[in-house]
């Protein structure tokens, strides 16, 4: 469960747009943040189900627990590295380190495939697609400033993972479903928040082709954990183990 947010994001430049240049230059550069999301997906996707179908990746990976939480550290890690240097990164870097966190996340959520059958997992993406597809529209088109809801996301973000933490330990199955209520509505919010927010950073790369390739890369990232996230709370709801 992770939310991204970079340290060193550059200042957007203040030029002076016709409002109908601002729409398109706003619609290419989000195609350009959804085909980067896209093809992150597709990566984990294609390396998850590699690891689900493979015995022997999944003893590597999940018969040791110091493997398994190696790669969340190095997952954790290398999130970390982008928030703090990807705008300082060239294009290609930022591209290679963003595949490269897809592809770990790829081998981590292998193990989605060891407890959920293979159908649900499938039904599970399409509900998390469509539900992602309606509110990153709706943060995309609304006129509403939404970033009064940051402040408050952030907060029940950390109370989640608090709580999720916690729940380690407890085993508790009241906490367990509600968590999972909570994970589904924050994430779902985030999802029109971080897409708005998104948005915003289409003029940072105005004229700078390489300074455009990183800001969608770090939209695409923001978008991919949301999508993910999501997916996985509703995957409590709508997966059936095996």
């Amino acid at each position: 469960m992770e939310e991204f947010n970079p340290e060193n994001q550059p200042e957007q430049p203040q030029v002076i747009i016709p409002a109908e240049e601002a729409t398109q230059i706003q619609v290419r550069f989000m195609t350009q943040v959804y085909g980067w999301m896209a093809g992150a997906l597709a990566l984990t996707g294609g390396v998850a189900m590699l690891v689900g179908a493979s015995p022997e990746i999944q003893e590597l990976v999940f018969g040791n627990r110091l493997v398994f939480f190696g790669l969340i550290i190095l997952e954790l890690f290398v999130v970390g590295y982008l928030s703090r240097n990807l705008f300082e990164m060239t294009p290609n870097q930022a591209v290679g380190a963003f595949a490269g966190y897809a592809l770990l996340n790829g081998v981590t959520l292998g193990i989605i495939f060891m407890v959920y059958t293979a159908e649900s997992i499938a039904s599970t993406f399409f509900i998390t697609a469509g539900t992602f597809g309606v509110m990153s529209l709706y943060g995309f088109v609304t006129g509403t400033d939404l970033s009064r809801w940051g402040n408050l996301l952030f907060m029940a973000l950390i109370g989640l993972v608090i709580a999720s933490v916690v729940n380690i330990f407890l085993a508790s199955s009241m906490l367990y479903w509600i968590t999972s209520f909570i994970g589904v509505a924050l994430f779902v919010a985030l999802t029109a928040y971080d897409t708005q927010k998104v948005k915003g950073l289409a003029f940072i790369g105005y004229g700078d082709e390489g300074a455009d390739r990183k800001a969608a890369v770090w939209g695409a990232l923001t978008l991919y954990l949301d999508f993910v996230n999501l997916f996985l709370y509703l995957l409590r709801f709508f997966g059936r183990r095996r």
